[in-house]
């Protein structure tokens, strides 16, 4: 199941040439990212956050391509690439909203914090049950470049 979602782009997210600033691609695409997680697959961090558990982003590695422009709807893809016992390696990209170009990239490694504690922990049986069917390794690569080669073949 593809997970995808489309968000407009909001002036107070842009800069003075109406493109979104960079920090806001990662602030987009993680709430995209918390927002499939709630429809496609009904799990709200609220929930898991009362499970005592909680992430943190360990590591950004973003590739911008095509600037997101003021009003402009995007489409925002996520998937989960890696589950580890402690980590999770996440794929999100953003799009036109036709889906022909991608605008960005981002991988991310999220750690698992047990809340009880506030130190990284492995992730509970519970979690596991949850996000293993989610994995999709077949599509991890050695290199965020070397997805982007598979994802817009005909510009890197």
């Amino acid at each position: 199941m593809e997970l995808k979602t489309f968000y407009n782009i909001r002036f107070s997210d842009c800069d003075s040439f109406k493109h979104l600033n960079n920090s806001r691609y990662v602030d987009y695409m993680l709430n995209a990212r918390e927002d499939h997680l709630k429809e496609f697959h009904d799990i709200s961090m609220i929930y898991l956050y009362s499970k005592g558990s909680g992430w943190m982003v360990n590591k950004h590695e973003i590739i911008y391509l095509n600037p997101a422009n003021y009003g402009e709807n995007v489409c925002i893809k996520s998937e989960l690439l890696k589950y580890g016992n402690d980590s999770l390696f996440v794929e999100m990209t953003m799009w036109n909203e036709q889906e022909t170009y991608i605008k960005a990239i981002l991988w991310t490694k999220f750690i698992h914090i047990n809340l009880l504690t506030g130190k990284r922990d492995n992730h509970p049986e519970w979690f596991e049950q949850l996000a293993i069917p989610m994995e999709n390794n077949k599509i991890l690569k050695p290199s965020i470049s070397e997805r982007l080669s598979v994802l817009m073949p005909q510009k890197v």
